[in-house]
């Protein structure tokens, strides 16, 4: 998968998300790749445009406790249950060094999953991690 496609498939499922929750699960989004040559952000959205990149390496510390604990491969996704306000809640390896950060920047994961609608709104997320399991971003 190209970039352009990439970032398609990814506001087209948070958006779905957003629909079957009815309010954003993950209000912002980071693209990265992260190689021992470079280290980039490929696309962000969200609220934090002007000051996310300043806390990033903060706001990762939950996740990266999750990420530490398994090899992760592509389409492979991970959530950080103890990440609050601007922490990083979720990812999913997209390509060989290709990740996806997302957040809520009001609530953690734990409250998004008390709600019932859940369920099925996480649906789509484990559907993305599937395309790109088969078409990882290059």
């Amino acid at each position: 998968m190209n970039l352009a496609d990439a970032r398609t498939a990814i506001s087209h499922t948070l958006g779905r998300m957003t629909a079957l929750y009815s309010k954003p699960i993950f209000d912002e989004w980071i693209l990265v790749k992260i190689s021992s040559d470079q280290n980039a952000i490929l696309s962000y959205d969200g609220p934090r445009a002007e000051s996310y990149q300043k806390k990033f390496k903060e706001d990762i510390v939950p996740l990266r406790a999750e990420l530490n604990q398994r090899t992760m491969a592509v389409g492979d996704f991970a959530f950080a249950p103890g990440a609050i306000g601007t922490g990083l809640d979720a990812c999913i390896r997209l390509g060989p060094a290709s990740y996806l950060f997302c957040n809520n920047t009001a609530k953690s994961i734990e409250e998004i999953r008390q709600s019932p609608l859940w369920l099925e709104a996480q649906k789509p997320f484990v559907a993305l991690s599937g395309k790109f399991r088969d078409d990882p971003l290059v």
